[in-house]
């Protein structure tokens, strides 16, 4: 799995807790940039469905947790500081699976009236201000909430779970991992589990990752935490160079999950790998008719473009840009995939100064690889290499990284260098729809060089 695009996108809203003090019955999955990464925050996810209800049913009917009956709850108790934290991370919840960024107002004004109703020891709505925070890319108030969140609630594995994300993206990768242990501690299950899952993948750890959300799926207690185990594994499988079993997965995952865009995206991927290009290019539109987040609109456009579908991936970038423009005019960091989009296929000094821009509050590993790219794409190669590098620094198993460096290393004059990386990209050789064709035609003309 993409290290910036982690986030399950079928996750659900926490039950209201009583009096603000604990979130209860609640699972925190890695959110670590697979939005707008997608990307960052963390997610709540009890048994509940997030999406509105459009019939004209009883609030009553409605299922428990969902949108429709939190704000039936705080319009009948408008003091409950626990309802409207819930009813704020469901907000959350609701704007990462529809991609709808404005549903974060509606967010943060639910969990200012928790915090105006209980300012002092209210973890629950902390906790949520953390994760909403990391949702909006904005990490250094992700840790400042989810410090405050576990100082009022230190046995709330929730709250270390924010913290953890908080400290990943911003590059504390020692400080993520003794947040994670401290959430396995005080609960060993679905949601700690995946954390720890991941702390070990961006270490390129994939058999012990492996390992742990193999146990994550095992303690699922709801279909969405069994859709984003099933998906963080596909992807493994995927980096693995096993796409026949990312496919199966995939599908099996699909069959109770139809509409997870992640689960669609990833079979995308996965029929990518095994040559059908017909059914990615029709997950991939499944999973942007659900939400078309950018790193699934990239990955759609690159693969017409990679057909000579030209128009087909205009109307993807245009997407993109458009997307981007509302990014730029709210006074938001890029993420990833506008960075690696403006290096590609628009300006590459601007997506310097875009990555440079990021880096400054999320010194994370995708984002470092991101500039290394920028900084190639603008032919600055000897800065791209110490950015390359501290892209791959931790370990992390990524093809599309390694395929960078390698490009890096060539245009310094290092064949060598360039070979190793690029042979280590190709252990999964349908690792990106133009790339991929790239890095095993760079290779041909190291080996027949003489």
């Amino acid at each position: 799995m993409h290290p910036d695009h982690t986030a399950s996108t079928s996750a659900q809203p926490p039950a209201p807790s009583r009096g603000g003090r604990r979130l209860r019955n609640t699972v925190v999955t890695m959110a670590l940039g697979a939005t707008m990464f997608a990307a960052g925050a963390a997610m709540l996810t009890p048994g509940a469905n997030t999406a509105p209800r459009t019939g004209h049913g009883r609030t009553d009917e409605a299922p428990r947790g969902s949108i429709e009956v939190l704000q039936a709850r705080v319009a009948r108790v408008p003091k409950d500081p626990g309802g409207w934290a819930a009813l704020g991370m469901a907000y959350v919840q609701q704007a990462r699976s529809t991609a709808d960024p404005a549903t974060y107002d509606r967010a943060e004004k639910a969990l200012r009236t928790s915090l105006s109703v209980q300012g002092e020891g209210n973890t629950d709505a902390e906790t949520a201000m953390g994760a909403l925070a990391a949702a909006r890319h904005d990490f250094p108030a992700a840790l400042r909430w989810a410090r405050k969140a576990t100082t009022s609630g230190p046995y709330s594995s929730t709250a270390y779970g924010v913290l953890a994300d908080a400290h990943t993206q911003l590059g504390h990768y020692d400080e993520a991992d003794k947040a994670v242990q401290k959430m396995t501690d005080l609960r060993p299950d679905a949601a700690s589990l995946a954390r720890a899952s991941y702390a070990f993948e961006l270490k390129g750890n994939t058999a012990r990752a492996r390992a742990l959300m193999q146990r994550s799926l095992a303690a699922a207690a709801t279909p969405a935490d069994k859709a984003f185990a099933h998906n963080v594994l596909a992807g493994l499988d995927l980096q693995d160079a096993n796409p026949r079993e990312a496919l199966a997965r995939t599908q099996t995952a699909l069959r109770t999950a139809p509409r997870d865009s992640a689960l669609l995206e990833t079979r995308a991927r996965a029929y990518l790998a095994l040559g059908d290009t017909t059914k990615a290019i029709a997950d991939y539109k499944a999973a942007i008719a659900i939400a078309p987040l950018p790193h699934y609109l990239l990955g759609l456009g690159e693969l017409e473009q990679a057909l000579d579908h030209h128009e087909r991936a205009a109307e993807n970038y245009d997407l993109l840009r458009a997307q981007d423009r509302i990014r730029e005019a709210e006074g938001n960091p890029a993420d990833t995939d506008a960075i690696l989009f403006e290096a590609d296929h628009g300006n590459p000094r601007r997506a310097v100064t875009l990555a440079e821009e990021t880096l400054r509050n999320r010194p994370f590993v995708a984002v470092h690889d991101a500039y290394a790219w920028a900084l190639h794409r603008a032919g600055r190669d000897p800065e791209a290499l110490v950015q390359a590098d501290m892209a791959l620094a931790q370990g992390t198993r990524s093809a599309l990284f390694r395929y960078h460096r390698a490009a890096i290393h060539q245009a310094l004059g290092d064949p060598e260098a360039a070979r190793r990386d690029l042979t280590e990209a190709l252990r999964e050789p349908g690792f990106h729809p133009l790339h991929a064709d790239a890095a095993r035609e760079l290779l041909q003309r190291i080996d027949t060089t003489p």
